[in-house]
């Protein structure tokens, strides 16, 4: 299988279920997004772009004939994640699932970033699923499973620290908070992909930029390779399906046994 090789057809169980993924119009976000509709569930997506969303709405709905519901936010922004969050849980009936996918980093190095930029990499990261589950919670029914997305760079420690702290948190996060919501009958659980090739993005950049480079760096994963963004989903999709109930507060590295993040 090569980086642009799906993973085979497996089946969920997700019909009439309805699900939020945050940063759905794009990349691993738009992965989940994509499987679960195909699966027959309603599902709620944000992201920044509104032209963005627009057309991964149409996209799913004329490819799934799925109910979509979008939002244009910033989850750096004081209530857009929390207001779009309370809006798809009336909009679709409740919840059977949240997936808190954003995630990015400001700032360089220790001495090349502020306090700010510190404080915005958590808030992107663990701050935003913290929010997003806290909005969620009066929409997610019982049984219901919440996933973050949080990163190699959370276990495997690199250049940038305030990245790999808040994806490290994120971790932290859901074996703490899966205990809390137990009696909600909630579980949570985190999902750490290694690198990813999305078209576009840096990894994608570099394998045209640099073939000679990209190869190299593929090459030290033991497939020999990077990992698609559709591997990443069904995994997450297998965390928030009934299958997994057994799994709670686990963390669960989908990196292909990539042995550090970066070049």
């Amino acid at each position: 299988m090569d980086e642009n090789t799906a993973p085979p057809a497996v089946s969920f169980g997700f019909r009439g279920r309805s699900f939020l993924v945050t940063g759905g119009s794009r990349g691993i976000g738009h992965a989940v997004a994509r499987l679960l509709a195909a699966e027959g569930a309603g599902v709620a997506i944000c992201g920044r772009d509104p032209d963005r969303l627009a057309r991964v709405a149409a996209e799913l709905e004329g490819d799934f004939s799925a109910r979509v519901v979008t939002g244009s936010v910033d989850v750096l922004a004081a209530d857009e994640l929390e207001d779009f969050t309370e809006r798809a849980g009336r909009a679709l009936g409740g919840l059977d699932g949240l997936v808190a996918n954003v995630g990015g980093k400001r700032g360089g190095s220790l001495l090349d970033s502020t306090r700010e930029d510190w404080q915005d990499t958590w808030e992107l990261n663990a701050g935003h699923a913290v929010r997003a589950v806290r909005a969620g919670l009066p929409h997610l029914r019982p049984g219901s499973s919440v996933v973050f997305v949080s990163s190699i760079s959370g276990w495997k420690p690199r250049f940038p620290a305030q990245y790999g702290a808040a994806k490290a948190s994120e971790i932290y996060l859901a074996g703490a908070l899966c205990q809390e919501l137990a009696p909600r009958r909630i579980r949570v659980n985190t999902v750490s992909p290694g690198s990813v090739l999305l078209p576009g993005k840096s990894w994608d950049r570099l394998r045209l930029r640099d073939p000679q480079s990209y190869a190299e760096y593929a090459g030290r994963n033991p497939s020999g390779r990077l990992l698609n963004a559709e591997e990443v989903a069904h995994v997450i999709a297998f965390l928030l399906s009934p299958a997994s109930g057994a799994v709670n507060g686990a963390h669960v590295p989908v990196d292909g046994g990539q042995p550090r993040a970066g070049l």
